[in-house]
């Protein structure tokens, strides 16, 4: 694991109060430096500890964005963004200090074009709200992290979600977005077409850039119209091993499932005692198809005959929507069931993402690991593309659990990149996982990526210390 960022290169004091003089002037009760405040919006779940930023505010509008940021430009203090601050790998930290531009009261649903499939809202909104607006409409959008995100942090973070395997992550479904610079320029990445070839793709430039190079200040979604059917159920497995063959099976089958998600036996027992649920404590696949009556009968049936191949079942639906949603909701809940398996203890969630085909041998080879290490480390995945999550539950006042715990975390990165995968399907890199980057990418990836960072922002001050070292 990376470790703490050293906090370095701090604004000038003087700076840093005619900033902090300015904003609370202007902004007043939405401006803060109250200690407890600026420790909020420092909040991590990494190994790095809290780096809280000197000063806090809460914009309206694009405006006020863009004039939050002239006046960090000129005098050279550091701009962290914050939507809900559930990150997990440190993005909102801010290591340097400076100012924290707290997006939570944009919260404005702008417009929604049913007829075009989209919408257009502002970055405070958050994926529950939004789709509670749709829903007498006919529409939802997605992308479903397991917390109630703000979409522009999902954005920033380019997340992802059960529903990630049939609708893609964020970077498919952000049309457009406008964004704030290191400058103060207001910017617009494209227009609401669904597709164009005029110019760079500036909106995926800005989607995952973790607000190293701008502030998010609206967004154009694509959206999607509820399915006439939905089948959802459960089918447990006599080993991770097979509940992984099985999916890859079902993925290379061409069969549309829409969610198709891993829970290992540790796993199980802890959504069952946190969700109150009678699941059987066995490796399992959660699984939903969306579609027609008889499409999703077809696909259910085919998955049936997939799963019974590898030993899997009895395959139970879930046919009733109350039961549905309590089924994903205990899925959504899974960081916190895991947590309540080992009262006192850290929970350090981290994730990696491998091509499907080596989706069973890196499973496989990380629970031999984690009970090797003899660590309590439940499994869960978005298996349909490659993405599988650990929540490594740690005593970090015990020197010995926390040397095994990371060195566990540093195997695990290195196993999914020797087999031509990713550091991170979708928790980003932040602060704890910037030493990877060099591991993951060439010296001329990374050097292209610093250089599109000191174009957009000479000065340094977007999210400074995340993503690309400078």
């Amino acid at each position: 694991m990376a470790e703490p960022v050293p906090i370095s290169r701090r604004p000038d004091p003087d700076a840093l109060e005619r900033v902090a003089s300015a904003l609370g002037a202007r902004f007043g009760n939405r401006f803060s430096a109250n200690s407890s405040v600026r420790e909020q919006h420092g909040h991590t779940l990494t190994w790095t500890p809290n780096q809280p930023p000197d000063c806090v505010v809460w914009p309206h509008s694009t405006a006020e964005v863009a004039e939050i940021a002239r006046l960090c430009a000129a005098n050279r203090v550091p701009v962290i963004p914050f939507g809900t601050g559930t990150s997990l790998e440190g993005h909102v930290n801010a290591p340097q200090g400076g100012v924290c531009i707290d997006v939570s009261m944009m919260k404005r649903i702008v417009a929604v074009h049913a007829e075009d499939l989209d919408c257009v809202i502002e970055p405070g909104v958050t994926r529950k709200e939004l789709n509670e607006h749709l829903r007498d409409q006919g529409l939802f959008f997605p992308i479903d992290p397991g917390a109630d995100a703000s979409l522009g942090g999902m954005a920033s973070t380019r997340a992802s979600g059960t529903n990630a395997v049939r609708y893609g992550t964020m970077k498919d479904n952000v049309l457009s977005l406008t964004a704030v610079t290191a400058s103060g320029e207001i910017v617009r990445t494209a227009s609401r077409a669904k597709k164009s070839a005029a110019g760079y793709d500036l909106t995926r430039l800005f989607v995952g850039a973790e607000g190293t190079l701008g502030v998010i200040t609206e967004l154009t979604l694509r959206l999607h119209g509820i399915p006439e059917a939905i089948a959802g159920g459960i089918c447990p497995f006599p080993s991770v091993r097979a509940a992984c063959d099985a999916t890859i099976l079902t993925i290379q089958s061409g069969l549309p499932v829409a969610r198709i998600e891993l829970l290992d036996d540790v796993q199980v027992k802890a959504v069952n005692a946190y969700s109150k649920l009678d699941l059987p404590e066995r490796p399992m696949l959660l699984v939903e198809f969306h579609g027609t009556e008889a499409g999703v009968k077809e696909q259910s049936g085919r998955f049936g005959d997939i799963a019974a191949e590898f030993g899997g079942g009895p395959f139970t639906w879930a046919t009733k929507p109350e039961d549905r949603t309590r089924l994903w909701q205990a899925r959504h809940d899974a960081y916190w069931a895991a947590l309540a398996l080992a009262p006192g203890k850290r929970g350090f969630a981290t994730d990696i993402c491998v091509p499907i085909s080596r989706l069973a041998d890196c499973v496989e080879e990380t629970c031999r690991d984690v009970a090797e290490t003899g660590l309590l480390a439940p499994i869960v995945g978005h298996v349909g593309d490659g993405n599988f999550h650990l929540n490594v539950l740690c005593d970090d006042q015990n020197p010995d659990e926390l040397a095994r715990t990371k060195a566990f975390l540093e195997r695990l990165v290195r196993r999914g990149l020797s087999m031509e995968g990713t550091c991170t399907g979708e928790h980003g890199i932040g602060q704890s996982k910037m030493k990877y980057m060099a591991e993951e990418h060439s010296t001329a990836t990374l050097d292209m990526m610093r250089a599109i960072k000191q174009a957009l922002d000479p000065l340094g001050i977007m999210n400074p210390g995340k993503m690309v070292s400078v």
